[in-house]
């Protein structure tokens, strides 16, 4: 067992050079993108009510928000679609973009996605999307049986609270400061903190709090590998996904050895 551990010290000290120059020069960049989903497709627990991306105003916020975050300057866009199906996960919808149709679909992967690779010169756009499970359903039944209804209860309203807060706010926001608010850190928190939160349910054996919150993580893993499996070095990776994914996606990118973070609010803020 001694030797075990004596061989890995010495192999971490072997390492230092090597890690030190990772540090010094990326091999990866990556920005993580989270949004909020401009078509409202309905699939969450609690479902925000936005307004027309497709409005005047919102088109040239976007076309303000395409030059900010074109400063990043991404070699790569990597998107909330399955693409498994198509050779290299490349979108065809992407090309479609670019003939000049799909331009009225309401949805941050045509609105911001597609825009900012055809501005940036993108050949082809990503889709690294993967199927899961969440079940839910599960927790509102072991809530019910064990007394927790209401506990549960109030954690829904807590976050609908939040998307009525994110509602009021599209009076007065732009495309760049809703998103920069999705991409503080204490959002991206708050948004992961409710799946954790499951894990009050359950007792002994039955667990369906650390299901949901497993099958969650999961899935994000899969998304993650995809990420990891079509990048490059040197690339310069632009990550857009719903919000909610935004603390693992980041989490899996800073334990990739030699991978570097980039955070968003500094170009959604104008900063860079």
């Amino acid at each position: 067992m001694n030797k075990i551990v004596f061989a890995l010290g010495t192999l971490a000290l072997a390492c230092l050079p090597l890690c030190s120059q990772a540090a010094a020069k990326p091999e990866v960049e990556v920005m993580v993108l989270g949004s909020y989903h401009f078509g409202n497709p309905g699939q969450d627990i609690v479902n925000t009510q936005v307004d027309d991306v497709l409005s005047p105003r919102r088109q040239a916020e976007l076309q303000a928000l395409t030059r900010q975050l074109a400063r990043f300057r991404p070699t790569k866009l990597m998107v909330e679609r399955e693409a498994d199906q198509f050779p290299g996960q490349q979108l065809p919808a992407y090309a479609a973009w670019r003939a000049g149709q799909r331009r009225e679909v309401r949805n941050e992967v045509e609105q911001v996605g597609y825009r900012l690779a055809e501005q940036l010169g993108h050949e082809a756009v990503y889709g690294v999307d993967a199927d899961g499970d969440f079940p839910f359903e599960a927790v509102q039944t072991f809530a019910k049986q064990h007394g927790q209804e209401a506990q549960l209860q109030a954690q829904l309203d807590a976050l609908q609270r939040r998307n009525k807060a994110v509602e009021q706010s599209l009076a007065h926001a732009s495309i760049s400061q809703l998103l920069a608010a999705f991409n503080r850190p204490q959002a991206i928190l708050a948004d992961h903190q409710f799946n954790s939160i499951a894990l009050r349910y359950g007792r002994a054996a039955e667990q369906p709090g650390a299901e949901l919150y497993g099958q969650w993580a999961l899935r994000n893993a899969r998304i993650c590998a995809r990420i990891v499996q079509l990048s490059q070095p040197g690339d310069r990776l632009l990550v857009l996904f719903g919000a909610g994914h935004s603390y693992w996606l980041r989490q899996c990118v800073q334990e990739q050895p030699g991978w570097k973070l980039v955070e968003a609010l500094p170009y959604l803020e104008g900063r860079r």
